[in-house]
């Protein structure tokens, strides 16, 4: 299925079976934090430094447009035949989105997932292996601070909380999400909890609980993580002090619809789900009041009726149009959002000029969309019609090993 089902490493491996350029992934533990590199001293094969900016919410809000080039941090498998070395590094011009490389920063194994702090200073990974950890990264200097165990097998999506002051992650393999403080430099601390999804029971053709998401709801007051192998979005409140987890709400998609990634309009309403089992997208209803989620009727992705599996759902700041990446029909499906967030319209798909989309990312002005694409080991860069919505793809995709996440600040 979307990432594989029944593979050996405890099905966690299943989100790269289908993804993988050749050969299996490495089912091998974490290695303690490899020291940095480079002849620089700071883990990169490229001295430059990179430049804080804001970072990039589900519900993208645009900066000021930016001048002269930007900087671009891409994830991969570093355990794959074929992968990346580590947190691929870049550059691009924010007008017409072409993309320079400019080395790798080394050290962190298997980044599959890259998110930044609030304040622009430090960048996240995960780890995705058996022994799952994130591993926090001083930008100033491109410093390695180390990496934290998530007590859990396969992390493969992190977020910070809006406070700054915790990291939040989803282990896919072991079904659980966790929390690490972040101090004033921007450093993790051990690990505050972690909870294990244990009901309901797995959905049809899963072996367990696999979450893919965690992340903070618009008012703050609540956090979710969506569940793939229970078709089912948890809610918790999480204590601000302790760092810990409280489960206040369940919602529950259809059997087998394997819920991936949810993301919120700017009203704060209403989200949208990118199931990825049953190749369909929904609208939610969220209350804020109780951190409850109303799931409601599956919509078409714009696949036809060709194995697909949607990865990842955006929707532009000004909450008029969501793009959803389209892992098999290889395209982007683009929806006008109608009624203040209560509907989808599904307007047309254009192909991403490459093959696998397992993430998009708006540079911070909302003028450009970056769709990394994990079988072709490309990035794809569309300039964003913000009055449309309308698509273009903007110069030939920036080859990179295996990608499967690209950040733009």
């Amino acid at each position: 299925m979307g990432s594989g089902a029944g593979a050996a490493g405890g099905g966690w491996s299943r989100r790269r079976f289908v993804g993988a350029l050749g050969g299996a992934a490495a089912a091998t533990g974490l290695p303690a934090p490899a020291p940095p590199r480079s002849e620089s001293g700071h883990g990169t094969t490229n001295p430059d430094r990179a430049t804080p900016a804001a970072p990039e919410p589900s519900a993208h809000r645009p900066s000021p447009r930016a001048t002269g080039p930007r900087p671009l941090y891409i994830g991969t498998y570093t355990s794959v035949e074929g992968g990346g070395k580590g947190i691929g590094l870049a550059t691009y011009d924010p007008t017409s989105g072409s993309i320079t490389g400019t080395g790798t920063l080394t050290g962190v194994a298997d980044p599959s997932y890259l998110a930044l702090h609030p304040d622009g200073r430090t960048l996240y990974a995960v780890d995705e292996r058996d022994d799952g950890a994130v591993t926090d990264v001083r930008l100033a200097d491109r410093t390695i601070l180390g990496a934290r165990s998530t007590g859990g097998a396969g992390p493969c999506h992190l977020s910070v909380h809006p406070s700054g002051n915790w990291l939040l992650s989803a282990n896919y393999a072991s079904g659980s999400v966790a929390v690490h403080p972040i101090d004033a430099s921007g450093a993790l601390g051990e690990r505050t909890d972690v909870v294990k999804h244990s009901t309901p029971a797995p959905g049809p053709g899963q072996q367990g609980p696999h979450a893919h998401q965690f992340i903070t709801a618009p008012d703050g007051g609540h956090v979710l993580a969506v569940d793939l192998g229970t078709d089912t979005v948890y809610t918790y409140r999480l204590d601000e002090r302790r760092g810990t987890l409280t489960e206040v709400a369940q919602a529950h998609t259809r059997p087998g619809a394997g819920p991936r990634h949810l993301t919120f309009h700017p009203g704060g309403r209403y989200a949208y789900l990118a199931n990825e089992v049953d190749d369909t997208v929904t609208v939610c209803t969220y209350d804020s009041a109780t951190g409850g989620l109303t799931i409601g009727d599956p919509q078409p992705t714009g696949s036809g009726a060709g194995t697909n599996y949607p990865a990842q759902i955006l929707v532009t700041a000004n909450g008029s149009y969501a793009y959803l990446a389209n892992r098999g029909h290889n395209s982007l499906a683009r929806y006008a959002i109608e009624a203040d967030g209560a509907r989808l319209r599904l307007l047309d798909t254009v192909p991403v000029s490459g093959d696998f989309p397992r993430q998009i990312a708006f540079s911070p002005d909302g003028t450009l969309l970056f769709a990394a694409n994990q079988k072709s080991g490309t990035v794809s860069v569309f300039r964003v019609d913000t009055a449309s919505g309308e698509l273009r793809l903007a110069g030939e995709p920036f080859t990179s090993p295996v990608a499967v996440c690209a950040l733009p600040l």
